[in-house]
């Protein structure tokens, strides 16, 4: 019976020590969850860092595609096939390492969109509905969900003749 009477003191203290540590082992657990979250929102404003330190060096390079594409034009009416090629292949290999990081070409196709495209003249085109794309006059890039660039379109417009509007 005494160790019964001590085994059961024992339990009593041991239940008394489990009731205090109990706000220790709460708290302990909720720094544990408020670090990882912390550890998470560092990652994800680190990742974005890194994105948009990538967009303004890709933004920067961007005249000089635009430039390089037109000596590849003047450099095939000169007829001189080496040049052409060499040309070809290391405007096809920067083009690829831009891709590679994430740039992308905005489709400049269909309907006119004012987030992804920058309208810099209309033109009359009967068989085009207003606001439909005609052509590009420059392209437009992005990275990822960033714009760098809206493409540069012509676009259809309204061919309802003026005159008769006014006498309406």
């Amino acid at each position: 019976m005494a160790e019964d009477a001590k085994s059961n003191v024992e339990g009593e203290k041991n239940g008394k020590k489990e009731e205090e540590q109990e706000p220790y082992k709460e708290r302990l657990l909720r720094l544990a969850a408020e670090f990882d979250n912390y550890k998470k929102r560092i990652k994800t404003d680190v990742d974005n860092a890194k994105l948009i330190g990538k967009a303004e060096i890709m933004k920067e390079l961007l005249p000089i595609v635009d430039e390089f594409e037109i000596a590849m034009i003047a450099v095939k009416e000169s007829g001189n096939q080496p040049m052409i090629k060499g040309f070809e292949l290391v405007y096809s290999n920067f083009m690829d390492a831009m891709k590679k990081s994430g740039l992308e070409e905005v489709k400049a196709i269909g309907t006119y969109d004012p987030y992804r495209h920058e309208i810099i003249m209309m033109q009359d085109d009967p068989g085009k509905k207003p606001g439909t794309i005609i052509s590009v006059t420059k392209r437009g890039y992005a990275l990822g969900d960033i714009l760098l660039r809206p493409a540069s379109v012509i676009v259809a417009k309204d061919n309802v003749d003026m005159t008769e509007e006014k006498n309406k």
